[in-house]
């Protein structure tokens, strides 16, 4: 049973959601956040202590606090919110490293929760189904958080075999969606015109954002081990949801994937790896059995529910989309400045 809990990445939105309900639970005596900057929003009942998890002094808040469940909600998945690509690795892998350092040198901890995601996975067109837990990733991610989470999970296994006295638990999380948390995902699909690759409609399933935080709350304070997958039940297109969130579908080559990333990053608009095109243009499935039987979680919301959750927060299109999508769609050939037109004129909404 956890009873004093270190939550790394406090003051992003899941960690602070997970540090405060981690907190009320019954039989946690002490709840200690750990981030770089304080929580933008009151978090009570939970002890703020400002350190890097790059830094050593980290193994000195474990210590002190006499921390027994680490949970590791640092891995950021998206690098415009950290300043760039290089900050986001060096949080994700270094401060990874660090913070197991730490753990392996304390004597108090005894349960490690990490939160991963199923980019692991990667995506590509000779992916099954359903991915299990066992199963590999098809071609490992190249770049990005995909890569990243590949980094820290392989540094989570170095930790098990050198400490197999702690307890770890490895949530891979399907992409997470919902009103209020914004990602590469959401913003993708708040874009006033929505580029899709032409002749592809992947399934995705996604993971509304208070199933997320209860899966972790539960993997928290329960007594699962080992790795799980994460995901709401069922799929949506993604055509459907390019439907559901109102917006004009853009078809475009495959090929051009690089360019629409490198445009939507220049413009403000989305943040997208190649790892991410892919995803949208093969998708990719997760095998929930193991969610149910080893971790006991029941998702609140469907892969559709939580989808439309998010798209209900969305407004409304803008003026003279219409005719963009109309060139965009006569002129393939053209797709380079067709893209650039559309997103440039959704950016003045």
């Amino acid at each position: 049973m956890a009873k004093v809990v270190l939550v790394t990445g406090v003051s992003r939105y899941l960690g602070g959601l997970l540090a405060r309900r981690v907190a009320a639970e019954p039989g946690v005596e002490r709840v200690v956040g750990v981030d770089v900057i304080p929580p933008p929003h009151p978090v009570p009942g939970v002890e703020f202590v400002r350190a890097d998890i790059r830094n050593p002094m980290i193994s000195r808040v474990i210590e002190s606090s006499g921390v027994d469940t680490v949970v590791h909600m640092n891995v950021i998945a998206t690098p415009t919110f950290v300043g760039g690509r290089t900050p986001q690795k060096e949080i994700n892998v270094i401060g990874t490293m660090q913070l197991l350092a730490a753990c392996q040198k304390s004597s108090t901890v005894r349960r490690l929760v990490v939160k991963s995601s199923a980019a692991v996975y990667g995506s590509t067109p000779r992916d099954p189904a359903l991915f299990t837990e066992d199963m590999d990733a098809r071609r490992t991610p190249s770049s990005g958080f995909g890569k990243d989470s590949i980094e820290v999970e392989g540094y989570v296994r170095g930790f098990a075999r050198r400490r197999p006295d702690v307890d770890i638990l490895m949530l891979r999380l399907a992409n997470v969606i919902g009103p209020r948390i914004r990602t590469s995902i959401t913003d993708y699909f708040s874009m006033p015109a929505v580029p899709v690759p032409l002749g592809y409609d992947a399934r995705m399933q996604f993971l509304h954002e208070e199933d997320a935080i209860d899966a972790l709350v539960l993997g928290t304070t329960g007594d699962a081990t080992g790795v799980v997958n994460v995901a709401g039940d069922g799929v949506v297109t993604v055509l459907q949801a390019v439907a559901l969130a109102g917006r004009p579908a853009v078809p475009l080559p495959l090929g051009s994937a690089s360019f629409v990333g490198g445009v939507t990053r220049r413009l403000g608009l989305a943040d997208f790896s190649p790892d991410q095109m892919s995803f949208l243009a093969y998708g990719r499935g997760l095998d929930t059995t193991r969610m149910r039987d080893r971790l006991g979680f029941e998702p609140r919301y469907t892969t559709r529910e939580a989808f439309e959750a998010f798209a209900a927060t969305l407004g409304s299109q803008g003026p003279g989309l219409g005719s963009v999508v109309d060139a965009v769609s006569g002129v393939a050939g053209a797709a380079s400045q067709s893209v650039l037109t559309a997103l440039g004129a959704g950016r003045v909404r």
